[in-house]
């Protein structure tokens, strides 16, 4: 994925580029954007060297996206169904008088609300690393 947009400002390695807003933008989970207004600043890093003012190729890393979305999405849901079945299967004989699927519910909730933190800290950890960051790859015009 790709977008075309202005340097709006430089620090360090990092280059904030304005690019127009797209309605792909509603749903996005990659955390990147600045989504105000009419455009949208993305935090890239700036391999091609470009300078403000410049306008850039921006590309986002296809497999970290995708693997950006899965987590964010993929692994509460398998702690849903791990809690639903663990709850049912392991849990409910240790309460005895309480209701089966009860105690499969609140631990099948227990474990998807656990799993939003986990990824909230593994999300965290991979935004600061470089090779997660979407890349100027190309100024277009000087």
């Amino acid at each position: 994925m790709e977008e075309i947009g202005v340097v709006s400002r430089l620090e360090g390695i990092m280059a904030l580029v304005s690019v127009e807003r797209k309605g792909a933008c509603e749903h996005c989970t990659a955390g990147t954007c600045d989504i105000s207004g009419e455009t949208v600043s993305i935090e890239a890093v700036n391999e091609a060297g470009a300078l403000v003012g410049q306008r850039v190729r921006v590309q986002f890393k296809a497999l970290a996206y995708v693997k950006g979305s899965l987590l964010f999405y993929g692994v509460p849901a398998l702690c849903l169904i791990i809690g639903a079945v663990a709850g049912r299967e392991f849990l409910a004989d240790r309460f005895q008088g309480a209701d089966p699927d009860g105690v499969a519910a609140v631990s099948a909730f227990f474990l998807f609300a656990l799993s939003f933190l986990l990824v909230r800290v593994v999300l965290r950890r991979a935004e600061k690393s470089v090779r997660y960051q979407p890349v100027v790859q190309e100024i277009l015009d000087d």
